[in-house]
């Protein structure tokens, strides 16, 4: 299946007339003309406010924003329509479950679970929140392969822990966490479990009621979509148990100068004019998704992820970092004595697009004793023939470095 015509960004070509080989998925996905045109479409044909007017373009775009819910419910198979709540993205999902439903159960002395390979906007927020309720934030460890330690993890399950806030798969390693055992570990001590699924919505099978887990957030940049909108799952008497995080409009039922009751869910939660026109992209990205197919895109990933393994393997002076054997399409890597911030920038001249630095996982940087790593992250798009090229590249760029 040849998808690379429906990314019209593809096509773009360098000054020395190099076609882009775009490695960089792990921040955002490119966006297909289906998705991009959504956007126009609304703006061009369908722009008005929701859940206020009651003329008919705000009827339509109500009923726009209301049915990508229900293909939101669809696509992780939860229970209620009233679980789906959208947000600006997966950091402000987490912030929101963080402020709103941990900070109220927590209390000094208990504890927060997370892993050694979290994101830092998986990260921050819960250290937030155990800084200011006197609560411990336990990490488990991993080992040198980027694989958790299950077995430090169920020794860390007590009456103390108040939550567990776990990546599916690292953005850093690629690793593919075994959220399915974590779960079904936390439940015997009735701990919920937060799953970042953000690098893992686009590929990996979710069920959110087989999975059973509490909260799930994810973004819709990373799954075709738009920036600016995401997805906060929950179940719902978890979420009807949160106080709203931010006030306005659209999430109050009445309103007095001595006293304010807030509207059911969702909408108790989403204050304010959304990004409607993202929410309704997100919806086309979703229908692109189910077009193609999560297992074609995930078997893309794989053949990706070891097709490139093995060739930069025999680069002598290259080393990857996390070799876990259940792998998402990320791979990172050093190379000796070659910074990776030159590595991007050599790259950059053949028009090859990834990414270097920490990104955002400095705590997992510390742990392998790096300060920083160049990283490629693979899409539906991508082909053999641009990692023969990104090799060739690399290649050329060792023997110019000496290294």
């Amino acid at each position: 299946m040849n998808l690379r015509a429906d990314f019209p960004i593809l096509n773009i070509k360098n000054e020395t007339d190099k076609p882009l080989i775009y490695l960089d998925n792990a921040a955002t996905t490119q966006k297909p003309s289906a998705v991009i045109n959504a956007i126009q479409h609304f703006y061009t044909h369908q722009n008005a406010n929701i859940h206020r007017g009651i003329y008919d373009l705000a009827d339509q775009a109500t009923q726009l924003y209301e049915n990508t819910r229900l293909k939101v419910q669809d696509f992780l198979q939860a229970k209620h329509r009233e679980s789906v709540i959208f947000t600006s993205g997966t950091t402000t999902a987490v912030n929101l479950v963080a402020d709103s439903f941990l900070k109220n159960r927590l209390e000094e002395g208990d504890e927060v679970i997370i892993s050694a390979m979290e994101h830092h906007s998986n990260l921050i927020p819960w250290q937030m929140a155990c800084q200011q309720k006197g609560a411990t934030l336990r990490v488990i460890p991993i080992n040198q392969k980027g694989e958790i330690i299950l077995e430090e993890f169920e020794q860390m399950l007590s009456d103390k822990t108040k939550m567990i806030a776990i990546v599916h798969v690292s953005n850093t390693l690629g690793t593919i966490n075994p959220i399915e055992q974590i779960i079904e570990k936390a439940k015997k001590f009735q701990v919920p479990v937060f799953v970042d699924a953000a690098q893992s919505i686009l590929s990996e099978k979710i069920n959110v009621q087989e999975l059973d887990c509490d909260f799930l957030v994810f973004s819709g940049h990373k799954m075709f979509g738009p920036t600016g909108v995401g997805v906060l799952y929950g179940k719902k008497d978890l979420l009807e148990e949160m106080q709203p995080y931010q006030f306005g409009g659209d999430m109050i039922r009445s309103v007095s100068f001595e006293e304010t009751t807030f509207a059911k869910l969702p909408a108790r939660l989403e204050a304010g004019t959304p990004n409607i026109a993202g929410v309704v992209a997100l919806g086309a990205a979703i229908d692109y998704i189910n077009t193609i197919g999560k297992k074609t895109i995930k078997n893309q990933l794989t053949l990706l992820t070891d097709y490139a393994t093995e060739k930069l393997n025999a680069i002598p002076s290259l080393k990857i970092i996390g070799q876990a054997k259940n792998k998402s399409g990320i791979i990172s890597f050093v190379i000796e004595n070659i910074h990776p911030h030159d590595i991007a920038t050599f790259l950059n001249e053949d028009h090859i697009a990834i990414r270097a630095g920490h990104h955002c996982t400095q705590p997992l940087m510390r742990w392998y004793e790096v300060p920083a790593t160049a990283r490629v992250s693979f899409g539906v798009y991508n082909t053999k023939a641009e990692v023969d090229i990104l090799v060739g590249s690399l290649e050329r760029m060792v023997e110019f470095f000496g290294a």
